[in-house]
């Protein structure tokens, strides 16, 4: 044995090469925390020191190589300054770069995910060799930052400059096809073949039919461009990747100059570059909130699985109610592989939905991700029926017939008698108490809400809502079948609302108070949008609908009347008094029309002005932090009281649900991360600062005031 701790191991076989497996104690994943790379150090130079090795192996003992860097060791790494941030970088450059100088060669075994630091590993070794199921990439940037150790440095060299600014500009977890196209891997194989093949490697190496030196060299060698094909390589990508990235994730274009400021550099020098901007990226807001989103959805991903652990297996599902929701949900459990049933009473809704889920079948197959016969298998999992014949096998139901308590109760109560015992039934509502349409049920106990978000193909978000009556089996159920249609469910309590649209409906309320105060709504959009958020409130609310926002404003208004209820009209209730419903019949507060692709294109509309002008009651200026301020507040309050009255478990899961279901600006880390930001006693100012003038929907809660006291953050 050459080395034995315990993150890794480092023996030699019988041919003299060394063979490194990493394999975290305790751990499912391996993955670059700092005791792994003190380890990782300390087993590079006992391989230094060893006489005789013809060859170094680097693989994984787990299912994975390597994910990454530890994540959770972030947020404490990144509160110290940028010179500690370039030492730390300096120092695995130094450990990665004695793996790259080796007196022998040196092959990785890549046997599943690879990704960020994981990646950079296998960049240090002359050859990789990678299975066929494993995957490879940099996402550095999805958090903010950049890949720190050596991605911008080797991979470049490794797959051109082009390949490079595509893989870690965007992100991408790359499939082992594609890595052996562009040369990133050296061969691809089943995973029972890897060892073989590096070994393999190794031998011809040594043999001098692989020049493992000429290989090093390219690598540790400036980029092969001259400065036309470096301007054209960098400043072409620049401008795109800006435009795609946006002004609020700078971290893409960054990595892009680190990589043109590095490519005439020797390695040292390069590395240098690009531990300096790291420290730098490491620093911003941007990278605090996206380095919390992802430990956050590591939380909800966490909470689901131990349901799922409870919960029995969904073999077969039905969705009750077809047409454009009911054909989006059955497609979504159909192209995951669950078989489903689709009932309506009416033949044309029937073929609505199944229209649907064909066109979206069909996309896949226009996009090259799926092939002609994968999209016939999906929809042969889709079967159509006007019958409740074959819903006595069915394991769980998604209801989604239209939005009206009565109807909905009525539906329940008849589906219950057409299904087994044991079956769970879960309605798709939006506002409608769960418990209140559990009292048609004899067995209340399987029944609860599974919130989807339209549409359904696009958006992450399941709420899965527990009635009173709610068993945890039927939680359970439901929240594996969402995971089971590549969904993200997060269980709430029930209220009016449930919490994503309790969330939205106050910001919604901001946005009236404000035009009422005499803010041009097409202004209010553009600030907002500057904020960050995909599109401003007006323009949401006419692709919400202004039906839908108007039975849901009444829905909140009669659950919360002290902050809710408005008198008099509102801007939404003028548009929908005079039919402009928005992009359902392409008049809103924007007219709409197509553009080339078939999509709406926004215009403005004279008359929208002429009707909001109708309940404007005072003319003002408002700067753009007045705005952001009027319609934040109310939001930010709102998911407060959620959390205090225990419809929502944990601010991650908070904070999760309103990015996964309202485009919440994920830069910004969600609305308790957006106050942790500004700092609690700052926003309880703020509220009531705006609070006199705007009433309810602005008054700090006395537990928030009591948490601004003692100086306590949501997030510790």
């Amino acid at each position: 044995m050459i080395y034995s701790g315990k993150t890794l191991t480092v023996e030699a076989n019988q041919d003299a090469i060394a063979l490194l497996t990493l394999d975290l104690e305790g751990e499912s994943v391996n993955k670059l925390a700092s005791y792994v790379l003190k380890e990782l150090g300390e087993a590079v130079e006992a391989i230094k020191a060893t006489a005789d090795l013809k060859g170094l192996v680097i693989r994984s003992a787990k299912e994975a190589f390597v994910v990454g860097a530890d994540i959770t060791e972030f947020h404490q790494m990144f509160e110290k300054d940028e010179a500690f941030l370039i030492d730390m970088n300096m120092n695995i450059h130094g450990i990665f770069n004695a793996i790259e100088d080796l007196p022998f060669p040196t092959v990785t075994a890549i046997n599943g995910l690879a990704l960020g630091g994981g990646c950079e590993i296998t960049l240090t070794t002359d050859f990789r060799v990678m299975a066929d199921s494993a995957k490879i990439g940099l996402p550095e940037t999805k958090l903010g930052i950049i890949p720190g150790w050596a991605g911008c440095v080797r991979l470049p060299r490794l797959i051109g400059a082009d390949n490079a600014i595509e893989w870690i500009c965007g992100g991408t977890e790359n499939r082992a096809d594609k890595a052996l196209a562009v040369g990133a891997v050296d061969a691809v194989l089943p995973v029972a073949e890897l060892d073989a093949a590096a070994l393999d490697i190794l031998a011809r190496a040594n043999a001098g039919e692989l020049d493992y030196q000429a290989r090093r060299l390219e690598k540790t060698s400036p980029l092969k461009l001259n400065a036309i094909e470096q301007m054209m390589a960098f400043e072409t990508a620049k401008g795109f990747v800006a435009g795609k990235a946006g002004p609020h994730y700078p971290a893409p274009v960054e990595a892009i100059k680190v990589i043109q400021k590095g490519a005439g550099e020797s390695r040292e020098r390069a590395q240098a570059i690009e531990a300096k901007t790291f420290a730098r990226m490491a620093l911003t807001d941007v990278a605090f909130n996206l380095v919390g989103l992802f430990m956050n959805d590591q939380v909800v991903k966490k909470k689901a699985k131990g349901y799922e652990k409870q919960a029995s297996e969904i073999k077969q599902a039905a969705v009750l109610g077809a047409g454009i929701m009911g054909g989006g949900i059955a497609y979504q459990s159909a192209s995951k592989g669950t078989p489903i049933l689709m009932k309506d009473i009416n033949g044309e809704a029937i073929e609505l939905g199944l229209k649907e889920a064909r066109k979206l079948f069909g996309k896949g197959v226009e996009r090259g991700k799926l092939t002609t016969e994968k999209m016939a298998q999906g929809l042969s999992n889709i079967r159509p029926t006007l019958s409740y014949g074959d819903f006595g096998n069915v394991d769980l139901v998604v209801e989604a017939v239209v939005e009206n308590p009565k109807v909905k109760a009525s539906v329940l109560a008849e589906l219950e008698d057409n299904v087994a015992e044991d079956a769970i039934l879960t309605s798709n509502t939006s506002t409608i108490s769960i418990t209140r349409l559990a009292e048609s049920l004899k067995r209340p106990e399987n029944f609860c809400g599974m919130h989807f978000f339209n549409p359904v193909h696009r958006m992450p978000l399941v709420e899965v809502i527990r009635g009173e009556k709610s068993s945890d089996a039927a939680i359970a159920a439901t929240v594996a079948y969402a995971r089971q249609m590549g969904k993200t469910p997060i269980v709430v309590n029930d209220c009016p609302g449930f919490l994503v649209n309790r969330v939205l409906f106050p910001y919604f309320g901001g946005f009236s108070l404000l035009v009422e105060k005499g803010a041009d709504y097409q202004r209010v959009d553009k600030v907002m949008e500057k904020f960050g958020w995909p599109m401003g409130p007006a323009y949401l609310l006419d692709v919400v609908g202004m039906d839908t926002a108007v039975h849901a404003n009444a829905v909140m208004a009669e659950g919360f009347p002290d902050r809710m209820a408005r008198d008099g009209k509102t801007a939404i209730q003028v548009m929908y008094d005079n039919q402009r419903l928005g992009q359902k019949n392409d008049l809103g507060f924007y007219r709409y029309e197509e553009d080339r692709k078939g999509k709406p294109k926004k215009l403005a509309d004279d008359e929208a002005q002429a009707l909001v002008a109708q309940v404007v009651s005072e003319t003002r200026e408002f700067s753009d932090e007045d705005i952001i301020a009027r319609m934040m507040v109310p939001l930010c309050m709102e998911t407060i009281r959620c959390l205090e009255d225990d419809i929502v478990g944990s601010p991650a899961e908070a904070d999760m649900a309103l990015i996964y279901g309202i485009g919440f600006p994920p830069f910004r880390g969600g609305a308790l991360r957006y106050v942790d930001a500004m700092g609690v006693a700052e926003f309880v100012a703020l509220a009531d600062s705006l609070a006199d003038e705007l009433g309810p929907l602005y008054h700090p809660t006395e537990a928030l005031r009591e948490r601004a006291k003692r100086g306590e953050a949501f997030y510790s």
